[in-house]
């Protein structure tokens, strides 16, 4: 799993206060043998 950027706490934070429902965190993408991590999924 990659490492949050300094950013990531205070861009969920808003995004819970403005409303959303953060679902995933992060949001995992298995294909194949690959394996890819959206920052958030809302």
């Amino acid at each position: 799993m990659p490492a949050k950027d300094r950013y990531h706490d205070s861009v969920k934070t808003a995004l819970i206060k403005d409303g959303w429902t953060i679902t995933h965190d992060p949001y995992p993408i298995k294909y194949a043998k690959t394996e890819l991590y959206a920052d958030l999924a809302a």
